[in-house]
């Protein structure tokens, strides 16, 4: 690694130390954890403390979704609007227009409280069935949350501080808007300050990403070349919280290195920073919601909701031993939506979100460049945990260098039933 590369990492990750250190101040506790203050009788006796007791939720939803698509995208993603898994070329995943339906947005989850010597210890464990990965495509188990949390210390599988999940809009669709940071990672996550909904928070998050050989895909001196990660990802934020909604700011730096394992007469290793800017905000209006963010960063499409490789190919002919290296590529994601309460019965969601990719030289003329989101819906609750409506879907892809863009319009109905029980506790 270049020693700029290092020192630069170095220094972003002693910034966000200090600015731990620097929230921190004294520390506040949140609301399970502070003291119970009793009024005393006219005799001045104070009245005996409750002990605080264990509390287990148990909770969960049923939901079908049925629909029809004007287009076509890769068949394991049919039931979501992915502009990144729309088409490249005509007709890539066969002809226009297909019915689609699926279980797969239903979901379990577990929530406990528990009382200790230290603090209140809270965890969760929560999956729903929207397969990913090697499942993808699949009905069938897949974890979301996996978490514990005892004072300032939390650990396991939730959101990346990096995120902020209140952007995400009331949608039907299950996938959600393309330009928003989202990422449920491993993480070892330190919160030295928090008042109410308000908080600082910093974490050393599980690392890893993804490369495009581009127009020199299946050359053999590309063959051997391997990823590799010396240190964790390093994100934090700090939300400003109060009545008519929140702010939050958040960034992330990690460090990307691939090894060249080939015999031969180039050297093909290298590394590059990556970098992330998350500035994301609620606006309350009554009993109305509006959700906006911006990001913009190097090398960090792995923590988006929908963008393709981090690292592209660059041509780089003046040198005869790396005629080709890797670079972050950049990325700029927006969102803007609007959740409207009619009333107690009735809601619509309206609203935009697009990804933009700067191209790298080396990579091939049908590389993702760009992806629109967009849709408007009609939510009818008709009892408590019950929800019911249509939603008009759009998703757009454009490519690279070659001229192709394509757009996928869906309609789309939903019934979720939702269900919840709590034990213990003190109430």
């Amino acid at each position: 690694m270049r020693n700029e590369q290092r020192s630069e990492l170095l220094a972003v990750a002693a910034l966000l130390v200090a600015l731990a250190l620097l929230a921190a101040g004294p520390v506040v506790a949140d609301d399970t954890s502070a003291a119970v203050t009793v009024a005393a009788d006219a005799q001045g006796a104070a009245a005996p403390e409750e002990k605080p007791k264990p509390r287990f939720d148990i909770y969960g939803a049923a939901m079908l979704d049925m629909g029809y698509q004007s287009g076509q995208n890769d068949p394991n993603w049919y039931d979501v609007v992915r502009p990144t898994k729309l088409p490249s070329f005509e007709d890539e995943y066969g002809k226009d227009g297909r019915f689609f339906s699926g279980v797969r947005q239903s979901r379990l989850g577990f929530k406990a409280w528990v009382p200790t010597s230290l603090g209140e210890l809270k965890t969760i464990f929560e999956f729903e069935l929207f397969g990913t990965g090697v499942d993808a495509g699949q009905t069938t188990f897949r974890l979301r949350h996996a978490w514990g949390e005892l004072g300032q210390i939390g650990a396991g599988q939730t959101w990346s501080p990096f995120m902020d999940p209140d952007v995400f809009p009331n949608s039907l669709e299950y996938w959600g808007p393309n330009g928003m940071v989202f990422f449920r990672n491993v993480q070892l996550r330190w919160t030295p300050w928090q008042q109410g909904d308000s908080n600082f928070m910093i974490a050393l998050e599980r690392p890893g990403a993804s490369g495009d050989q581009g127009i020199y895909s299946g050359r053999i001196e590309l063959q051997n070349i391997q990823a590799r990660f010396p240190l964790p990802d390093i994100s934090a934020h700090y939300r400003m919280a109060s009545g008519w909604g929140h702010v939050q700011v958040a960034g992330i730096v990690r460090e990307i290195k691939w090894d060249d394992m080939n015999a031969d007469q180039y050297d093909l290793s290298g590394s590059t920073i990556g970098w992330g800017v998350n500035l994301s905000s609620n606006i309350k209006l009554d009993k109305d919601t509006l959700r906006l963010s911006v990001v913009y960063g190097e090398g960090i499409e792995n923590y988006m909701n929908d963008a393709p490789v981090d690292i592209g190919i660059k041509n780089n002919f003046s040198s005869a031993t790396q005629p080709v290296v890797g670079t972050a590529l950049p990325v700029l994601g927006l969102v803007a939506f609007y959740d409207r309460t009619w009333s107690d019965r009735w809601s619509s969601t309206i609203g935009y979100s697009r990804v933009d990719i700067t191209n790298s030289d080396g990579q091939a003329p049908d590389a993702f460049k760009m992806g629109q989101y967009a849709l408007v819906n009609l939510l009818y609750y008709p009892t408590k945990g019950v929800m019911m409506g249509g939603e008009l879907q759009w998703g757009n892809r454009q490519n690279f260098s070659d001229g192709w863009s394509v757009d996928d319009l869906r309609i789309q109905f939903s019934f979720k039933y939702n269900f919840s029980h709590s034990w213990g506790g003190n109430s």
